[in-house]
């Protein structure tokens, strides 16, 4: 199969809404993704610059998670929100000790 015969086939999550405690945790995986990310893009020569070059290996979103634009830090919740939903629609439960 090449590339252009991929099609994704996504767990369906379109029934599952997540309460409000696990909201509050998508955010805080949201975040922790932004910061896993960088600290490996860093750990690979990569360094923060107004454009993303991958020559000089410099990124504009080397940034804290808080200074992300709004379209960026929503990559990383939506991200973070279906994996959460993923979870539950198979049946798992998440429960805070």
């Amino acid at each position: 199969m090449s590339e252009k015969d991929y099609v994704p086939h996504p767990i369906d999550t379109s029934g599952v809404s997540l309460p409000s405690d696990l909201q509050a945790l998508g955010e805080d995986l949201a975040r922790n993704t932004h910061e896993v990310w960088a600290q490996q893009r860093i750990l690979d020569g990569w360094k923060y610059g107004p454009f993303r070059d991958g020559d000089q290996k410099t990124h504009p979103d080397l940034v804290p998670y808080e200074d992300l634009s709004e379209a960026e830090r929503q990559y990383d919740r939506n991200t973070s929100m279906e994996t959460l939903k993923v979870i539950l629609s198979l049946g798992y439960r998440i429960t805070r000790e």
